[in-house]
């Protein structure tokens, strides 16, 4: 399912809520409310076979940092290549700061 087929209000003020968010601390308090800790280990993972892959790494030298599934690293490969250029946009600002 993409995304824009769950674009609604309640996302949009999720999404708003989030960029209300001005320092770290409050994205960990906000996401220990919101998500679970696996949940949050999962976003986290996720975010960091990104920056690993952009990085030029290969999919054992992932699983090796990170300790994430060959099936994973597939899903934010396939992201990275053919997906709404989230993990891009983020990774770029972050390099750039």
């Amino acid at each position: 399912m993409h995304i824009d087929n769950l674009k609604d209000e309640a996302l949009d003020n999720l999404f708003k809520g989030v960029l209300a968010l001005q320092t770290v601390e409050e994205c960990y308090q906000f996401f220990d409310d919101l998500c679970t800790a696996n949940e949050i280990i999962a976003l986290k993972q996720r975010f960091q076979v990104a920056t690993l892959i952009k990085q030029g790494k290969t999919y054992s030298e992932i699983e090796e940092i990170t300790g994430t599934s060959s099936a994973t690293i597939s899903r934010v490969r396939r992201a990275l290549e053919y997906g709404s250029d989230g993990y891009h946009t983020i990774i770029d600002r972050l390099k750039n700061n």
